[in-house]
């Protein structure tokens, strides 16, 4: 099976690489790009060029916020799988996140299992986690 090619809205650096590293060795993924700042994410995302089949947004951005990018998706031509890692997962924000369209919600700090293992069943592969 094909990596699953996804998009990383991310401010802070060490997190964006540790989280990148994490997502390519232990699962199924190529991340093909990323941006830390709600604009710079927009932009990449509406380039036709761009292709990413999931988009991991964190809440709170350089500049703007993953809220921005959730509301700004509904008009991109292409749907894609967002799904929201932040530290910030109130029940409240969930409900806003998953209202604004994103599939799913992570902890950052307790489920990146749980971001691995929604991985793995995007891209059709049988997981160890899942057994």
């Amino acid at each position: 099976m094909p990596p699953l090619k996804t998009y990383i809205v991310e401010d802070s650096p060490v997190i964006r690489e540790n989280l990148i590293a994490t997502l390519e060795e232990l699962g199924p993924v190529q991340v093909v790009g990323h941006a830390d700042a709600e604009a710079g994410a927009v932009q990449w995302l509406t380039r036709a060029e761009n292709e990413a089949e999931l988009v991991i947004v964190d809440i709170f951005l350089r500049s703007g916020s993953g809220l921005g990018v959730l509301r700004a998706s509904r008009d991109f031509a292409r749907r894609r799988r967002l799904v929201v890692l932040s530290n910030y997962t109130t029940d409240a924000v969930r409900r806003q996140c998953l209202a604004l369209g994103a599939t799913r919600v992570f902890d950052k700090s307790n489920d990146i299992d749980g971001l691995l293992a929604y991985c793995d069943e995007l891209a059709g592969v049988v997981s160890p986690r899942d057994r």
